[in-house]
């Protein structure tokens, strides 16, 4: 609204500054007239000093209008031209920007602005449907490949259940995909926090170490718990990802007779919560990458994996208004912290 006034406000001086300079002009083109003794000294002189002063002032003021408006709509119309290039699907285009300091000038800067937010989010969405392309489809080709060797007829019983749990996993791993895109699809479009109430923060965590029983038993990994009893206000099933992807990606990543730490403290401002592993850690390059989509880093860390898992932790706790960091050393471990503000 304030923009829109200070368009206005412009648009007014302009016009203001067209019919000074057309009077002025006007009245001194009369005085050189009376200077030279052009102009009779008649009774009508008046009356044809008027029309004459109009019509000077409509030539003069069309003049003036027609300058004026093809310097200040000269970057209006680059905007026209390059909104038109816009529709066809090239985000490259820009709007050169002028030095002034008004409302002109901000609204190409932010035109420019959102070409280039346009362009951003045009090749995310072209690298998007590769990288899902391509995840989608490598366990596809695996089970059609796997699914053929059954076929054969002198596969023996130790063959055929290796080819079987080969099957299983991978369309488990499609089964996971799938739903963490549509998870992930869910909360990117979503703004707010919905379904929200109180529950024990540490009974959850609790919850989901349960959940993943099998897979930390099977490794014998000890899991050190060290959890204040924390209230906390969110929808408790969305939080509930986050714990679980954290977790499993601990035990993922630890090795055998290992341990795993988990820590949840608060005050009155937060709420933090470690989850720390000794397993074979990240190096610095993956962790600037570790939250965008299907990103896995090295081969050593996608087992099992699509990728997506820290993509939809992460965006979590930004609806939740929270934050997550990361500090590992390759080898050493990895922990995973996360901050939430305390909620009345």
């Amino acid at each position: 609204m304030k923009r829109d006034r200070s368009l206005q406000v412009a648009m007014a001086i302009y016009v203001f500054i067209i019919m000074v300079s057309a009077s002025f002009l006007t009245v001194l083109f009369i005085l050189i007239l009376y200077l030279l003794k052009l102009l009779p000294e008649e009774p009508y002189m008046p009356l044809v000093l008027s029309i004459v002063a109009v019509i000077v002032s409509i030539i003069l003021g069309t003049f003036i209008s027609a300058l004026l408006s093809r310097w200040v709509l000269r970057p209006i119309e680059e905007m026209k031209r390059a909104t038109n290039t816009i529709a066809t699907g090239d985000f490259s285009v820009r709007v050169q920007e002028v030095k002034k300091n008004n409302p002109l000038a901000q609204l190409i800067k932010s035109f420019n602005k959102m070409t280039e937010d346009l362009g951003g989010i045009e090749l995310f969405r072209q690298d998007f449907i590769n990288n899902f392309s391509h995840e989608f489809k490598t366990p596809i080709v695996s089970i059609r490949g796997f699914a053929r060797q059954l076929q054969r007829s002198d596969l023996t019983e130790q063959q055929r259940k290796e080819y079987t749990d080969i099957i299983m996993n991978e369309a488990e791993r499609l089964t996971n995909m799938s739903s963490n895109v549509l998870l992930l699809s869910k909360f990117e479009n979503q703004k707010i926090v919905s379904n929200r109430k109180e529950f024990y923060l540490d009974e959850q965590i609790r919850d989901c170490i349960l959940l993943l029983e099998k897979q930390w038993s099977s490794k014998d990994i000890n899991l050190n718990l060290e959890l204040e009893e924390v209230k906390y206000i969110t929808n408790e099933e969305m939080l509930s990802h986050v714990w679980i992807n954290l977790l499993s990606n601990a035990i993922k990543f630890s090795g055998d007779n290992s341990e795993i730490t988990v820590r949840c403290t608060a005050d009155k401002q937060l709420v933090t919560v470690s989850i720390s592993d000794q397993g074979i850690g990240i190096d610095k390059d993956t962790i600037t990458h570790i939250f965008d989509k299907f990103y896995q880093g090295d081969s050593s860390r996608s087992i099992q994996g699509n990728g997506l898992g820290l993509s939809l932790t992460k965006r979590i706790i930004e609806l939740c208004e929270g934050e997550i960091n990361v500090i590992s050393e390759k080898g050493k471990g990895t922990t995973f912290t996360v901050t939430l503000p305390r909620t009345e």
